[in-house]
């Protein structure tokens, strides 16, 4: 099966150096011949790697504005984070409108949407519909994280659409019913805060295709926008998201948007990964509702953004006190979320433990893979390539790496090979006699 990644390597500015795999939360990278490595069925595009990288070496392959020129007509749709990289001066106001003074021809808030969302996603909790405690499938990484290393949480994953992809659908659908326009001339862009959303487009999980078009970069629309803001004066009124739907970016926005008052927020794919554990063993049956996302402090802090995250998200926290979390009631766009809203494909787990096809060579594989593990020094420093010992295990029982990567095990053999050669050298061919000089 082939895999999509947004996230790349920059093989010139690869130094090799080991950083990128001691983070990965899904040991995803390895560094071989003195370049790293991503395995593609292991990377869930977190963009953990571009966040580390010393180097610059690690990025996100996105779209460019020059996309808009293949469509009729442009239309955007911010990330809530957005909003969050610039000073509280700046007004949402403001920036919409100078989004559209980039080239587009329409803005339409994904903060917006995340309010239909919330309303949708509250009233089937109520109803029961989902297996508690229910699990946000707002951040597609960590709905991948599931994939790869949780798979027997995926039965409690809320299969309801992103916020993203609802944004998309209702606003085509407005062009098409409004303006008269054929679907495949409308183009919508995405500004993202990271490359897990860059993923989710070109890649799907719940979907056979996006609505989205195209994803841009927000740190690059950052650029354009803080030169090129609009005068006050000569702006249009295009907010219609508050602060429910804006504090979807940053970690407990959502819950906060749902109402909920018996959930579980976490950010940071260390403490995903520690919480998705305890929930593994059973624990956390008392949550209604868990909120988890990859990047700390939200979106906010994903790897395409500019502003620190503790800034963003307080100027975040200053909109939803600005702007209120007031429920406004089911509208025409409500009804028309529930006639699309729940996931067409269905979740399944990636099989990236599986040693082998045949299910007794695989355990013979795992036997000789523990056998290794107890042979090699445990001490998890990355110096042979891998993350820990145990991967560096599991790549030599694949094929992939060798008991000498490890350079505790080459020490021990090089000071093997130098005592044999000292004791061969003290040795005289017999037809000799004895030594010489």
């Amino acid at each position: 099966m082939g895999y999509f990644h947004s996230v790349t390597l920059d093989k010139e500015k690869c130094k090799g150096c080991t950083t990128c795999i001691k983070y990965c939360p899904t040991e995803a990278i390895r560094v071989r011949d003195g370049k790293a490595v991503i395995i593609d069925e292991r990377c869930i595009d977190c963009g953990e790697c571009i966040r580390r990288c010393p180097h610059q070496a690690k990025m996100a392959v996105t779209d460019t504005l020059d996309s808009l020129d293949n469509f009729k007509y442009k239309v955007v749709i911010p990330a809530p984070s957005l909003y969050g990289q610039f000073k509280k001066e700046i007004t949402v106001e403001r920036i919409l409108n100078s989004l559209l003074a980039l080239g587009f021809d329409y803005v339409f808030e994904v903060a917006q949407a995340a309010e239909l969302v919330s309303d949708f996603i509250a009233g089937e909790l109520q109803k029961g519909k989902f297996k508690r405690p229910a699990i946000s499938s707002a951040c597609p990484a960590v709905i991948r994280l599931i994939q790869v290393r949780f798979p027997a949480l995926l039965d409690n994953v809320i299969t309801i659409l992103s916020p993203m992809e609802v944004a998309a659908r209702l606003v085509k659908k407005r062009l098409q019913e409004e303006k008269g326009f054929k679907v495949e001339e409308i183009g919508v862009f995405f500004i993202s805060p990271c490359a897990a959303k860059v993923t989710s487009v070109k890649s799907p999980l719940s979907t056979e295709k996006s609505y989205v078009d195209g994803v841009l970069n927000m740190s690059a629309v950052y650029a354009k926008l803080i030169n090129n803001l609009v005068d006050e004066e000569n702006m249009h009124l295009l907010q219609k998201a508050n602060g429910r739907g804006i504090g979807w970016a940053i970690s407990g926005g959502e819950s906060l948007a749902l109402k909920s008052e018996n959930y579980l927020a976490v950010d940071g794919n260390e403490n995903v990964i520690k919480i998705r554990e305890l929930l593994e063993m059973g624990k956390l049956q008392d949550i209604d509702f868990l909120e988890c996302q990859a990047c700390l402090g939200g979106c906010v802090g994903g790897p395409l953004t500019v502003e620190n995250s503790f800034i963003a998200k307080k100027r975040i926290k200053l909109l939803i006190d600005k702007y209120g979390t007031k429920v406004k009631g089911p509208d025409n766009a409500y009804q028309k979320l529930s006639d699309f809203a729940y996931w067409v494909k269905k979740l399944e787990p990636r099989e990236i433990l599986k040693l082998d096809d045949d299910r007794e060579k695989a355990l013979g594989k795992m036997i000789k893979l523990e056998e290794i593990l107890k042979n090699l020094p445990g001490l998890d420093c990355g110096s042979c390539g891998a993350p820990n010992c145990r991967a560096l295990a599991e790549d030599i029982v694949r094929g992939k790496g060798s008991e000498f990567d490890c350079i505790f095990k080459l020490r021990e053999r090089i000071k093997v090979l130098a005592e044999h050669m000292v004791e061969l050298s003290n040795k005289v061919p017999p037809s000799i006699g004895k030594k010489l000089g």
